[in-house]
């Protein structure tokens, strides 16, 4: 059993957690963190080489000033780790135009005065030869799209807290946590550690940590696939191909990332099925591996070569897929941290900072009404 007490416990060290950990030991808070792993780590949601940027946000323009904060702590943290962590690929958005994609794009682009083109199908094929666009699809290019490698903003956010001064304890899982009006105390299989507040970053866990509160959460398990490129023309390349989220029909979105050494990357969104992180099957069929390439076929046909390799990952969705930042309900010195319903890791920085203000007592540059329990009740 520990007798050192901390400002501040973070449970789970993804995306959110290291982030938290992170912003604030950089502020000379005492933080412990915890993970039941040693992330960055593939039995959860952050990870798979890259993971999308992007400002023209369909899903709502309230998103847009908290990835533009994104975009400078990522840059902040590139800086302080002296590695590259961001490669900027431009993104495509595209489908038929009164589609839910096209048509939430243009609202983020036109309501932030975002920097971007709308593209005929035409000419996104003779920009970029590596897409095939259905006649009728309509297209938002935006600039400053990219790439996050996922594992190394990770590794960085943690190596970078522990220099800090940040002490943590990874493989070593979190038993059960206790809040009183006096702090929080963490016990784990090591022994028992007290801090006067709690961040839980845990994910697809939080479900089973959150000591009886009933949160509105389904874990959903989802698929990425890379495939080796065909042509050898350097088309489907991050260095002259743009990211792609394509809306083939109402209901399905796909995604496509160029080549940055792993393969194309594609995928589903929310196309998976209920689950849990214990129970999720995580081996990839031959036929979700044909489904993800007969679509890559589709839109990206000289990338539609042999798989190299497939990932199940993990999406903690809300109702709405909105984030969840708020206090517990039982336990008001216990933050439950952003769930994200599938497309949170480029925030993370931004919300990493979020935790760390809320954490230590002050008050978070943006309003996070949006992400709060009660708009469940």
């Amino acid at each position: 059993m520990t007798n050192d007490r901390f400002d501040v416990a973070v449970v789970g060290l993804g995306a959110m957690g290291s982030a938290a950990a992170y912003h604030l030991a950089s502020r000379g808070v005492r933080v412990v963190g915890f993970d039941r792993y040693a992330p960055p780590h593939a039995l959860g949601s952050s990870h798979g080489y890259t993971r999308i940027i992007r400002e023209a946000y369909y899903e709502h323009p309230l998103y847009v000033p908290l990835v533009q904060r994104a975009y400078e702590l990522w840059a902040e943290l590139e800086r302080a780790a002296g590695e590259r962590l961001y490669i900027r690929t431009g993104g495509l958005m595209a489908g038929v135009e009164g589609g839910a994609l096209v048509q939430g794009a243009l609202r983020s682009v036109r309501e932030h005065n975002l920097a971007h083109e709308v593209l005929e199908a035409a000419e996104v094929m003779r920009r970029f030869p590596a897409y095939r666009l259905a006649s009728d699809w309509l297209a938002v290019y935006e600039p400053r799209a990219g790439l996050l490698l996922p594992e190394a903003c990770i590794d960085a956010h943690l190596t970078l807290a522990a220099e800090a001064g940040a002490v943590l304890r990874l493989d070593e899982g979190v038993m059960e946590w206790r809040a009183d009006e006096h702090g929080v105390s963490v016990v784990t299989s090591h022994g028992t550690y007290h801090a006067d507040r709690a961040i839980l970053a845990v994910g697809p866990w939080l479900p089973q940590m959150a000591n009886g509160a009933r949160l509105p959460l389904v874990v959903e398990r989802q698929l990425s696939h890379w495939f080796m490129p065909l042509v050898t023309d350097g088309s489907c390349s991050a260095d002259t191909c743009p990211l792609g989220l394509w809306e083939p029909s109402a209901d399905h979105l796909f995604l496509t990332t160029p080549d940055i050494g792993q393969g194309v990357k594609c995928g589903g969104h929310h196309d998976g099925f209920s689950t849990t992180p214990e129970s999720v099957h995580r081996e990839v069929s031959d036929e979700e591996n044909a489904g993800a390439h007969a679509f890559l076929e589709r839109v990206m046909p000289g990338a539609a070569g042999p798989l190299r390799e497939a990932r199940v990952c993990l999406y903690t969705n809300t109702p709405d897929q909105h984030f969840l930042i708020d206090w517990h309900p039982d336990a008001p010195r216990v933050l439950l941290a952003s769930p994200c319903s599938g497309h949170g890791f480029k925030f993370s920085s931004a919300i990493g900072e979020i935790l760390a203000d809320l954490a230590s007592g002050a008050l978070p540059q943006f309003d996070l009404s949006p992400f709060s329990l009660a708009r469940f009740r």
